[in-house]
């Protein structure tokens, strides 16, 4: 394929679209304005804890069959590791009990037929409530839907839909919690085992992507920061960054790969989501007690799951935005409290992170998923990418690799169909 494709970002989005369009033989640049590559998907090594961390928890599972694509396309599909069966730990905090939730590896949940495998105080009926939510409409709220109280909604239905959405659930887009539900506990026990990079969310998805690209020899930039995008006569024409302004042939391509905020800004026409939601991660070095799970989750606690590493463990909150303005060492001092109960560790609290993430996703809600653009643009070779275009996803991993997979798609049409066309006019 001829000319050559701008990347604007090296977030997972851009990164997914680089590995695409390099390893089919496509010229890739990409553009990244911060020191780093990885966006939202990063680890750091921290000085006070002495450990390398991630900037949010990321618990994928089986099913995210784009995101371990992008995994084994790179040569990193052994960074994940997790059960050979779909097992989830839980407990309660008020009441003191734990259960843990064994998914049949089939389609046929057989798991919910017997009492003592289905979540505690659950009936056999509530668990086709989620059924409804295949014809939800576009204005829908899970609320308006089904009934977001009781046992299992609180046990099960609201712990999941809320990692996935970072949203409360009863608020958020029905049709996006059915996309949720359906492939994960809907798709069976082989589309949820849970799959964690021990080892950091850049030594899985960011420094081997890096790695590829430069085998592939696609220039990689950092510090590049894009101020304006010249557009007409139906076409991006030229990219503007701070000392350099890079003109764009007819053969050119761009994918405009950064936050909605920041697309909206170069593009002053394109409506973009413009609510969002916080997540706060609690870090803590300690080595786990070995008979700790890899993830529990944490049913009427501060936190809502608690994440076990080889030499940490971490705590995620979603919508976390009532928190944000709370006193860091408060929060960690109460993070911890419940940590220890649960685990029996001491009281004592242990050396301490806070990372809090206030723009971490758009919120789910109706509104904001009709803002969620399509990532054709109205100029040809100019397409977006990122877990808030209409992916049909909420902002996940999985999302940010599929609208980056669809970019290159795109791409690569719009180039073969060019190709085509000066073919048919040389024969002609």
């Amino acid at each position: 394929m001829s000319g050559t494709v701008h990347i604007v970002g090296a977030g997972l989005a851009g990164l997914s679209a680089a590995v695409r369009l390099a390893g089919s033989g496509q010229c890739v640049k990409v553009y990244e304005g911060a020191p780093q590559a990885g966006g939202r998907c990063r680890s750091y090594f921290d000085l006070l804890l002495q450990r390398t961390i991630d900037n949010g928890n990321h618990l994928l599972l089986s099913g995210n069959s784009l995101a371990l694509d992008y995994l084994a396309r790179i040569g990193a599909a052994h960074k994940l590791k997790g059960p050979a069966d779909a097992v989830f730990d839980f407990a309660d905090i008020g009441t003191g009990k734990r259960w843990t939730l064994r998914l049949d590896p089939g389609l046929f949940p057989r798991w919910i037929l017997d009492p003592d495998r289905r979540v505690p105080g659950s009936l056999l009926r509530e668990y086709i409530a989620p059924i409804r939510l295949i014809g939800a409409g576009p204005s829908a709220r899970l609320s308006d839907v089904m009934t977001c109280s009781g046992p299992l909604y609180d046990r099960l239905w609201r712990p999941l839909l809320l990692a996935a959405l970072n949203t409360e659930p009863a608020e958020a887009s029905a049709r996006l919690a059915w996309q949720v539900l359906r492939r994960t506990i809907g798709a069976g026990g082989r589309a949820c085992l849970p799959l964690i990079a021990q080892h950091g969310l850049s030594a899985a998805f960011i420094d081997p992507a890096l790695a590829f690209l430069a085998k592939q020899n696609a220039d990689v930039a950092f510090g590049k920061a894009l101020r304006a995008i010249a557009v007409g006569s139906g076409r991006a024409q030229a990219l503007a960054f701070d000392q350099v302004r890079i003109a764009l042939s007819a053969e050119d391509a761009v994918i405009l790969a950064v936050p909605p905020r920041v697309a909206a800004a170069l593009l002053p026409d394109l409506d973009t989501p413009n609510a969002f939601s916080a997540i706060v991660n609690a870090h803590f070095a300690i080595t786990p007690p070995e008979h700790l799970p890899p993830v529990l989750g944490i049913v009427g606690g501060l936190g809502q799951w608690l994440f076990a590493y080889d030499d940490r463990l971490s705590v995620t909150i979603s919508d976390a935005g009532h928190l944000l303005a709370q006193d860091r060492a408060e929060l960690a001092a109460a993070i911890w409290h419940e940590v220890a109960r649960l685990t029996g560790l001491p009281e004592q609290l242990p050396p301490w992170q806070i990372v809090k993430e206030r723009r971490a996703t758009i919120r789910a809600t109706p509104e904001q998923e009709a803002k969620r653009p399509a990532q054709q643009t109205p100029w040809a070779n100019l397409v977006l990418a990122g877990d808030w275009t209409a992916t049909g996803l909420p902002g996940t991993i999985e999302g940010a690799i599929q609208s980056g997979y669809q970019a290159a798609a795109i791409i690569a049409k719009r180039q073969q169909c060019r190709s085509m066309h000066v073919l048919e006019e040389a024969d002609g």
